[in-house]
């Protein structure tokens, strides 16, 4: 038996056979050919399936992630298409008399030097795309097409990283967990396993070869270990948790429908984080009182192009639709530092968390901010929407922001266009906006606390930096006592205030937010129902009194 530590992103065991994801790059011989006609036959008919396996891949992802995330597939389509790459493969093969893997590999290499070689960014991206759209017709030629064998079963993924097209790829039905040897918190795979509820680890030093992949694995999210060929002991122990844990889960879908009240008559309200559209039906399902944190940013993330007015409405509109009425919190743009968009054309920044990101690009680029705002105003006319502003530090900005909006509104009556009346609330994730809460408190409607960014500000420790893990900690008395601070304020000015970072869903603080008084939750969907348990037991003035 091995045992490899990792960093946990989400609890719970999972056992099962472990399949380890590889990025192509395989081994490719040159052999010399005498049929070449037969040769390019055998290359027409592999571009052929990975046509045919590009396209099923595109309507798999229209329907998980919708039509942004579904189109690098049409681009690989129209890629492997090119008649550029396809008259250098037949051309070497006829002149050269050598192999379609050899043809293909050659081609690969030649197209993707010249893409990596350009000075525009998004050609430089296109290298990439050569390369996985080649790996694709050399497995199929090869016939090892590896991707879709993983998943013939019930399999741990243990991977390098997974990028968010890869994911995509798998079927989710058959994925018992992640691991990964690199990766942050933060990363899209850990964003997947909160949403999707199951157990996962990242920064985990395991080798991706033969001596871990296929063999029996025993994932444990609570402790952040991964057992590899595990003893009948470990064995017994493990399977005997995820039944216990199997029971827990079966018992808190009994609280779905309950009002999230305290024993002492305190309501909060607990709200879901997504990212996506994708992520509403796992909002439902897990009977979440609304959303409390929409990143928006993905939606510029998405694309290689500014999203319109009209793009961005038809999003919005859908998410307040099929949230019938309950409260969807839409934060506005929050581009830069870990989140970088090419087509923004943004200078190289030393230290891009202190740096252009987020409100500060809306107010000094005002047509992609009004653009945002009119969707948004736009869409509010169908649902209960609140619009949040990130990166606040002062009440200046609030009032230049307020500025833009009363310029949007009346540009939507004078052209006759309806909107609705939506809440406006900012995040307080510096430790400027703690300190001059009291004062914002009276220029908006709510409160959001970022906790991530709050504790990154704070103990001024780069959040995104793993040499610094041992220094990071999201329970430093400063950042329970900023939160109590900000609360204390909005409360004073008849505001509500919620929590919308990780810390959210940190079980260990439930009860000390609750005594703090915080007004809402929000947290990964398969958060919901256990910090709902939490809150129907706990007395909240009886909890206080015993501290």
């Amino acid at each position: 038996m091995k045992v490899y530590d990792g960093k946990s992103v989400f609890q719970g065991v999972a056992i099962g056979k472990i399949s380890v994801y590889k990025k192509g790059e395989q081994q490719v011989k040159r052999i010399k050919v005498t049929d070449t006609d037969a040769e390019l036959a055998r290359y027409e008919a592999a571009k052929a399936k990975a046509l045919e396996q590009l396209q099923g891949l595109y309507d798999k992802a229209l329907h998980e992630v919708g039509e942004a995330n579904a189109a690098i597939f049409e681009v690989h389509q129209m890629m492997l298409e090119d008649d550029d790459y396809n008259d250098s493969i037949a051309n070497m093969v006829r002149t050269q008399g050598v192999n379609a893997e050899y043809a293909v590999a050659s081609t690969c290499d030649n197209f993707a030097q010249m893409f990596a070689s350009m000075d525009d960014d998004y050609m430089k991206e296109r290298a990439a795309d050569v390369k996985d759209i080649s790996e694709r017709v050399l497995s199929i030629l090869s016939g090892n097409d590896s991707a879709s064998a993983m998943m013939t079963e019930p399999s741990i993924i243990v991977a390098d990283d997974l990028a968010p097209s890869e994911t995509v790829q798998l079927n989710k039905d058959m994925v018992l967990s992640f691991v990964t040897v690199h990766g942050s918190l933060n990363s899209h795979t850990a964003i997947l396993a909160r949403t999707m509820a199951i157990p996962a680890l990242i920064g985990t030093p395991l080798p991706l070869d033969d001596t871990v992949d296929g063999k029996l694995g025993i994932v444990d999210g609570t402790s952040g270990k991964i057992y590899v060929d595990p003893d009948e002991e470990t064995l017994n122990r493990m399977t005997k948790r995820q039944q216990e844990e199997a029971e827990k889960k079966s018992l808190l879908q009994t609280l779905k429908g309950k009002e999230n009240i305290t024993l002492d008559g305190k309501k909060i309200m607990l709200y879901a984080n997504i990212g996506n559209i994708k992520d509403l039906g796992t909002v439902i399902q897990n009977d979440a009182g609304g959303i409390g944190l929409f990143r928006s940013e993905f939606i510029y993330l998405e694309k290689d192009h500014y999203p319109t007015e009209e793009e961005q409405f038809q999003i919005y509109k859908q998410v307040a639709e099929t949230m019938a009425g309950k409260r969807v919190i839409i934060r506005t743009l929050d581009i830069g530092a870990d989140k970088q968009c090419d087509y923004f054309e943004m200078e190289h920044e030393e230290n891009p968390a202190l740096g252009y990101r987020a409100i500060r690009i809306c107010l000094t680029r005002p047509e992609i901010f009004k653009t945002q705002l009119r969707a948004l105003f736009r869409a509010s006319a169908f649902g209960k929407i609140a619009i949040m502003y990130p990166m606040i530090t002062s009440v200046k900005e609030v009032k230049q922001i307020k500025e833009v909006v009363d310029a949007v509104k009346k540009e939507l009556t004078e052209q006759g266009t309806p909107y609705g009346d939506p809440e406006q609330g900012i995040m307080i994730e510096t430790p400027a906006a703690v300190m001059v809460s009291d004062e914002l408190a009276k220029e908006v409607d709510f409160f959001s606390i970022g906790t991530n960014d709050l504790t990154q500000y704070t103990l001024a420790i780069d959040r995104q930096n793993t040499k610094l893990d041992a220094f990071y900690d999201s329970h430093h008395p400063a950042i329970l006592r900023m939160i109590a601070m900000v609360v204390e304020n909005a409360h004073k000015a008849g505001i509500w205030t919620g929590i919308c970072g990780e810390l959210g869903a940190d079980q260990t603080l439930t009860r000390e937010f609750l005594a703090m008084g915080v007004d809402e939750l929000s947290v990964s969907p398969g958060s919901i129902l256990p910090i709902r348990k939490i809150i129907l037991e706990t007395n909240v003035e009886e909890y206080k009194a015993g501290k």
